[in-house]
């Protein structure tokens, strides 16, 4: 797959009859069963999947151009494209088709039978060329008819295309045409239009070639200008020779070049001005019309881009200051149209395209010309910058930082002229043109802040592994031009209303806030530091007084984004400073009205009560109840100050939560560390505040039904006691092991005490509970006294196990035997030293 004579990249026609891109990758033929047949399979270098799967059926017409382009119709109005790398792939995949059809290589196209019937088929087999009348002036009438007639049936079409092309019959009409146009024999030229524009349906690129040459595409379309359907002829040829100027902004030394562009003008010329419209029937006939302009123009891109000294020429002279703004206007339209041209090429060949205007220094160059007062030489460069940011954001970036670097290091010498190096930064310039857009839509300013989108977007920014393009841009971004995005924002908010708030105003502050809230969903603490630091919320907020409802909405989407965060550092920054009071402000003087601004305010704090932000809660209902709580027709707020009061009553009564928590054990499936938290919590709790099996509820819960409480509970403790046993057999398995075992005991309370001795296989040690002279006295059969052999209490809590028996504890060990005794029956065991 690595073959490069087979690389190449799929087209197919869109309904607009353009072009669009499905892909690289590399051609292959071969039999698929499925399909029962020889086909061409086309598989994705990137990851090896299908992009084309077709049959090659013995009735489709191929049409090979230019070399290195194989174009066929595989269904009515779908027509696909080969673009081979190289001609040599080109010619073998053409000798398959050719092959599979049984014709000769040397065609440039297979004849079509698909919609041929069997009579049609039998009568032009007996006729195996189609002979064309002489071509006189008494006989146009008859060419103009065996034309048309032609024109339904592909194999007539394909006949009469051969002819035209072998007998040299176009230049013969054409000169026909001059003798027409001599005589004024208006009637000839009309048979003459008719004629031509049936050659053109004949869909044939060798005809077009000829018609298109040098020679003659002036005098096909002096034959186009007396359409029958007009009373008097257009004047084409005298719009392309006098009107229409061919400028040299740069001087094209390829004669070869030079007439490409003419050509390609004129065709395309032809195909939107002189033909006519054509009907739904016609529309796929000129297929291979629209496919020569397209890969004109690919090969128009690729020899402008070969040639050096052409590009050198054109950048000097772009950033010269001694060239006049009539010369700069130029070059920078046609570095625009370049641009617009590369957009037919394929990706690796747009890649190296982009990549030698980055070295040609295209973006220092854009930058001298967007410094220029000049509206329309402007707005051209705000086309290119975008072809440029929309194909490698990456390269825009990496300009724009190298470019503040250089200004720092000239700043940390020129201390005073550090402002003025900022404001020279290219993407400070753009978001300047963005700001002061005189356009009453703002249309330039949409297009901008689209870009500075996707500068900004982390989506598109690359990662190494010895440094990160997110990191670094955005600490650039935020440094070097936050602050010149904000200033009319800013400007705008120093009082408690907006201090101009006309409409072209409000939209360009609606840019400013939608770009804003763009980063705060996407950039984390660098937005959130700026957004704390300047106090940017609260400016934002006072354009909820404007009287541009869409204004007013988009600074309280604004919030609801930060609010969306649930991000603490946000809310306590909201409530220090009241950021709520104009929301809820907003929201009174909007009164009973149910519309946009009244439902985006309710479901802002529904957003609070319902995702429970126990801080901005309480700060809602503790500042704004009373201005709320008359609001009825939804349960939003009465729903917040329940949140609030359940909230305050947890706090007050931190058990109550706490058992709670405990009772939802049977309902949720818990992390095993979280549920040995809360039984230590429920089997620490002090005795007083509970009695021998009674659980500990609070007041309030204590008029729920018994059985309902104590059902979870009696679960629990039989889930405990299971455990246990558990415990308990590995550890007997444990003493029943060849190895010393420490001595142990294990009380249970649960119901009944039970108190489980093990002592080492070895030997009974003297004052052990198992040995005949045990100290320990019968009411409590649980003591451990002092013994000279080294010993160890094995103590289990929460799951944790510890060596706890020091030689000097026998007063500690007596207190807590007599602790024992008196443990009351709803307690868990425990191991005790």
């Amino acid at each position: 797959m690595t073959d490069t004579r087979r690389r190449v990249k799929v087209y197919t026609l869109n309904e607009d009859r353009q072009w669009d891109d499905r892909g690289t990758g590399h051609v292959s033929s071969g039999y698929v069963e499925r399909l029962k047949g020889m086909s061409l399979l086309v598989r994705a270098e990137s990851d090896g999947s299908l992009l084309l799967e077709s049959k090659i059926n013995p009735n489709t017409a191929y049409q090979k151009q230019q070399d290195t382009l194989i174009v066929w119709s595989e269904a009515e109005n779908y027509d696909l494209a080969l673009s081979f790398q190289e001609k040599a792939g080109c010619d073998e995949i053409w000798e398959k088709i050719c092959q599979v059809q049984g014709k000769d290589p040397s065609v440039d196209i297979t004849q079509d039978l698909v919609d041929e019937s069997e009579e049609e088929r039998f009568d032009d087999m007996s006729s195996p060329g189609l002979e064309l009348p002489s071509c006189e002036l008494s006989r146009l009438e008859e060419i103009a008819e065996l034309v048309a007639s032609s024109l339904p049936s592909p194999l007539r079409r394909e006949k009469l295309a051969l002819a035209l092309e072998n007998e040299g019959y176009i230049k013969k009409l054409l000169e026909l045409f001059h003798v027409c146009e001599d005589l004024e024999n208006i009637e000839g030229l009309h048979h003459l239009y008719e004629i031509i524009k049936g050659i053109f349906l004949l869909n044939r690129t060798a005809l077009f070639e000829v018609m298109f040459s040098e020679e003659c595409i002036m005098d096909v379309i002096g034959c186009l200008e007396y359409d029958p359907a007009l009373s008097q002829p257009r004047k084409h040829r005298e719009f392309l020779t006098k009107t229409a100027k061919f400028k040299e902004v740069i001087p094209i030394s390829d004669p070869e070049l030079k007439q490409k562009i003419h050509q390609t003008y004129r065709v395309q010329y032809i195909q939107d001005m002189v033909l006519p419209t054509p009907s739904v029937f016609e529309e796929n006939m000129l297929s291979t019309l629209h496919s020569f302009i397209f890969f004109n123009k690919v090969e128009i891109v690729g020899m402008l881009q070969e040639d050096e000294k052409f590009l050198t020429d054109l950048f000097a002279q772009l950033t010269d200051e001694a060239t006049d703004e009539e010369k700069r206007q130029e070059l920078v339209n046609f570095l625009k149209e370049f641009c617009a041209f590369s957009q037919t090429l394929q990706p690796q060949n747009r890649d190296a395209f982009f990549k030698t205007l980055s070295n040609m220094g295209i973006l220092p160059a854009l930058e001298v010309i967007l410094g220029m007062d000049d509206t329309q030489v402007r707005s051209a460069a705000t086309d290119i910058f975008s072809y440029l940011v929309e194909y490698n954001p990456s390269m825009v970036r990496e300009f724009v930082m190298q470019e503040a670097q250089q200004n720092d290091d000239v700043s940390k010498k020129l201390t005073e002229q550090k402002i003025t190096n900022k404001d020279i930064l290219l993407i400070n310039l753009i978001i300047e043109h963005m700001i002061c857009d005189t356009d009453p839509e703002l249309g330039g300013a949409v297009q901008l802040m689209g870009l500075l989108r996707t500068l900004v977007d982390p989506e598109n920014m690359l990662a190494t592994a010895n440094k990160t393009e997110k990191t670094e841009f955005l600490g650039f971004f935020y440094k070097h031009c936050m602050h010149v995005l904000t200033a009319p924002l800013l400007a705008n908010t120093t009082e408690d209303k907006p201090s101009k708030d006309d409409f072209q105003t409000a939209q360009l502050l609606a840019l400013v806030l939608e770009l804003l809230t763009f980063c705060v969903e996407h950039h984390t603490y660098h937005i959130k530091n700026y957004i704390i630091n300047k106090d940017i919320l609260r400016r934002v907020l006072v354009l909820m007084a404007s009287k541009h409802a869409f204004l007013a909405l988009c600074a309280l989407r604004f919030k609801r984004k930060i609010i969306g965060l649930k991000d603490e550092f946000y809310n306590r920054y909201i409530m220090k400073s009241f950021l709520f009071e104009p929301v809820v402000k907003a929201f009174l003087n909007n009164g009973s009205r149910y519309n946009l601004m009244n439902s985006a305010i309710i479901e802002m704090f529904e957003f609070i009560r319902v995702e429970d932000i126990k801080s901005l809660t309480a700060h809602v209902v503790e500042n704004y109840w009373k201005a709320l709580e008359d609001v009825d027709y939804v349960q939003t707020f009465k729903g917040l100050k329940l949140r609030f009061e359940q909230q305050r009553e947890r706090q007050d009564n931190p058990k109550l939560d706490s058992m709670r928590s405990i009772l939802r054990n049977h309902r949720y499936r818990r992390d095993a560390r979280t549920l040995e938290d809360e039984e230590e919590m429920w089997f620490n709790t002090d005795e007083d505040d509970m009695e021998d099996g009674e659980a500990v509820v609070s007041p309030s819960d204590k008029a729920k039904n018994d059985d309902d409480i104590m059902d979870p509970i009696s679960k629990f403790m039989e889930r405990k006691k299971l455990k246990e046993s558990e415990e308990k057999e590995v550890l007997l398995k444990t003493n029943l092991s060849g190895r010393q075992s420490p001595s142990f005991k294990l009380s249970l309370s649960s119901g009944t005490k039970t108190t489980l001795s093990s002592q080492s296989p070895a030997t009974n040690l003297p004052g052990s509970p198992g040995s005949p002279g045990s100290p320990g006295s019968p009411g409590s059969p649980g003591s451990i006294p002092k013994s000279t052999s080294q010993t160890a209490a094995i103590t289990t809590k929460g799951g944790l196990v510890g060596l706890v028996d020091y030689p000097d504890d026998d007063e500690d060990d007596d207190e807590d035997d007599d602790k024992e005794d008196t443990l009351p029956l709803s307690k868990k065991a425990k191991f005790e030293s």
